[in-house]
């Protein structure tokens, strides 16, 4: 079985390589029982891809088709913005037209890459079963945890309190400053920031499961 993972993020992978890094502490603290064919190996991460990733996609497959062949399973998290350049290709080579909203950005929802990343790996895989998950419709639906609501409460306090003293900003983390929770000055707030893909934890995270990291900004193919 292949099974797609497809994160929020259409410029920036962050998002989708720290929920792989999350999920993956999960399945250390969890118990196995290889036997019935419950075992870390089938359900670990096999894959991220992410906007700011280059890949070779066939190489990939051959990669994956160890996994594959060996757990008869394999786990992919991309970014809902991964590949979508050569989706885009692919479409206008073929000459059909290419859904864009009022600002000329693709309409994801209508290329949908986790849909392309599956058909492209499920016959180089030899996958008998494919299910691609968004991950955002689960994660919108659940109730929040002891640390979700640790993590509300400090912001709100915070932003309480920032009112009381007439500061304005966004109540967040600044990755500038030491990650301290603060008042983000808004002209500081905008999209498009990559994330920086030699982050020693992603590159810790990548070497674990056996990917090789494209170069920076490299197209996909």
């Amino acid at each position: 079985m292949l099974i797609i993972h497809e994160v929020m993020g259409r410029a920036c992978g962050w998002l989708t390589a720290a929920t792989a890094e999350e999920y993956r502490k999960q399945l250390a603290a969890k118990e196995y029982v290889p036997g019935i064919g419950l075992s870390r190996e089938r359900l670990d991460v096999h894959g991220i891809f992410i906007p700011e990733m280059g890949f070779d996609i066939e190489a990939e497959a051959k990669r994956l088709k160890l996994v594959m062949d060996t757990v008869d399973n394999v786990n992919i998290f991309i970014s809902e913005g991964a590949g979508v350049e050569t989706i885009v290709a692919e479409m206008e080579a073929k000459g059909e037209e290419v859904p864009r909203d009022a600002f000329g950005h693709v309409k994801l929802d209508a290329v949908n890459p986790g849909k392309w990343f599956g058909k492209q790996f499920a016959e180089m895989l030899s996958a008998e079963k494919v299910l691609v998950q968004k991950s955002g419709y689960y994660a919108r639906a659940a109730a929040a945890n002891s640390e979700d609501l640790r993590l509300i409460k400090s912001c709100t306090d915070l932003a309480v309190e920032c009112a009381f003293k007439r500061e304005g900003g966004v109540i967040g983390h600044d990755d500038d400053q030491g990650f301290v929770l603060r008042a983000i000055e808004f002209e500081r707030i905008k999209g498009g920031k990559p994330f920086d893909i030699g982050t020693p934890w992603f590159t810790e995270l990548s070497e674990s499961i056996g990917q090789p990291l494209g170069p920076v900004g490299a197209s996909s193919h």
